[in-house]
């Protein structure tokens, strides 16, 4: 699989103990979102490279289904917590109830996470996220060319890598779900983690994904405007200039190799806006950020993947 190429290609990262192998320390409880109808596992049998079974060794879905009719579209939703812990209900819940709303079938993803598990455990579980609802399509009434993906902060590093990083899946592979591939057909990306160019001020390494101390070919193999390519998959992307977390400048890298590779892509900078706006609808003196849900909205339909209101 190209993701595993990649990973050859950075021995180092999987060399490292600690970071690219799971490490048996206590699990970090993750509190469900609101309002699923469905809890989906990924792997049944045990994730790859689980350490225990404990709630946190499986990754899993909560599912939300479209309300009324749509486009049969989908989209997975991967909440942020810096790879260390999961804004399920702020960054996962609350969208993937807007998104059934306006006739989107969502999910929300819990993968695994630092310090029990490093890389490539979350990309191993964002892609057989992807992997399932495509292969599940007819089941779970979506359309298979229709599923996308929207992480928020660390969520959205990871899914930016699988924007990039993907495969075709395995033709004769036992295993169903892995004859299927795990590109999204589209992308939204709020305030995500998306360059670890030192010329980008941050205040982390991602070290809940790469562990404490994060080499430079580390940190470059997981900088995801360096993964960019003609195939990476359509996005839109938000950011605010007042992050102080992850700084807009991550947005701008993402742009400027979306537009050098063809790809795709709509940018959205707010000037005002602290880290972690999720939806940015209903904040105090920042009204200005409740338009973000219509621009989602307007992209999605634009594109197909959100039914157009009917006329009146």
């Amino acid at each position: 699989m190209k993701r595993f190429l990649f990973a050859i290609a950075v021995p180092a990262m999987l060399a490292v103990a600690g970071r690219g192998a799971p490490v048996s320390k206590p699990a970090v409880a993750t509190k469900p979102p609101i309002g699923f109808s469905r809890t989906i596992v990924l792997w049944p049998a045990g994730a790859p490279g689980a350490v225990g079974k404990e709630d946190a060794d499986v990754p899993k879905l909560y599912m939300y289904p479209a309300v009324g009719e749509g486009v049969r579209s989908a989209v997975i939703v991967m909440p942020g917590g810096g790879y260390r812990a999961l804004m399920t209900e702020k960054e996962g819940g609350s969208e993937a109830r807007w998104l059934s709303a306006h006739g989107v079938t969502a999910f929300v993803l819990e993968y695994r996470l630092g310090t029990r598990y490093h890389f490539p455990a979350p990309m191993l579980d964002g892609a057989r996220a992807i992997r399932y609802v495509r292969s599940h399509a007819e089941e779970l009434g979506v359309a298979k060319d229709k599923v996308g993906v929207w992480g928020f902060s660390a969520g959205g590093h990871l899914a930016g890598y699988l924007a990039s990083v993907h495969d075709k899946g395995e033709a004769h592979s036992p295993d169903l779900i892995e004859r299927v591939s795990d590109r999204p057909d589209f992308v939204v990306l709020s305030y995500a983690r998306l360059s670890l160019d030192m010329a980008i001020p941050r205040k982390t390494n991602l070290e809940g994904l790469l562990g404490d101390h994060p080499t430079p070919e580390m940190l470059r193999a997981m900088s995801i405007d360096r993964l960019v390519n003609k195939d990476t998959s359509p996005s839109l992307v938000y950011s605010t200039s007042g992050d102080q977390t992850v700084d807009s400048m991550n947005a701008t890298a993402y742009y400027d190799a979306m537009k050098r590779a063809g790809v795709p892509i709509e940018l959205h900078i707010f000037e005002r806006g602290p880290h972690g706006t999720a939806m940015g609808v209903g904040l105090k003196g920042l009204q200005e950020l409740g338009v973000f849900p219509s621009l989602v909205e307007n992209w999605m339909q634009m594109h197909g993947w959100m039914a157009e209101p009917k006329p009146e």
